[in-house]
């Protein structure tokens, strides 16, 4: 079992591994920041879906009013799904892409990329940026993720 353990920790000391521990920590810091981001929102547009939210932002005969969408608070929110449909596959698909045995120059590149390519998205849709900002951004971060993916089945799965 000690073993076992000792292969695991090793892991920290893998270049490819450690970047891409890095570059997901960022997107996944990029991420939880959207949900900030809805509730800075909300609170300043008084945009709440919960009655219960009212209670604190909106008294007395406001607070019906302030049940309601924002096109701002739905933009945050489709970004925020967005990285969603996005990020959860780069983490899967990446953790087997270093451990797959890439160069690290190549690794280095798709997960720099991604990173770059979330966050250009990120504010190509709280600008909003014109397109095909947005688009373009979306299409460099989901052609890393497809490149890893065809790495990892190329290299493990004998395709």
């Amino acid at each position: 079992r000690s073993g076992e353990m000792a292969k695991l920790t090793q892991l920290i000391d893998n270049e490819v591994f450690r970047a891409y521990a890095t570059y997901t920590t960022i997107v996944l810091l990029k991420m939880m920041l959207m949900s900030l981001i809805t509730a800075y929102f909300r609170i300043t547009r008084k945009a709440f879906v919960n009655p219960e939210d009212t209670a604190s932002f909106c008294k007395g005969e406001n607070a019906k009013k302030c049940l309601r969408t924002d096109p701002d608070v739905e933009r945050v929110r489709r970004g925020h799904l967005n990285d969603l449909e996005n990020i959860v596959p780069f983490l899967g698909i990446g953790l087997l892409y270093a451990l797959s045995g890439p160069e690290l120059y190549t690794a280095l590149l798709h997960f720099r990329i991604f990173a770059g390519a979330r966050i250009t998205h990120t504010f190509a849709y709280l600008i909003p940026l014109p397109q095909p900002s947005r688009g373009l951004s979306w299409a460099a971060g989901y052609a890393v993720t497809i490149s890893m993916a065809y790495k990892v089945l190329k290299t493990a799965l004998y395709l």
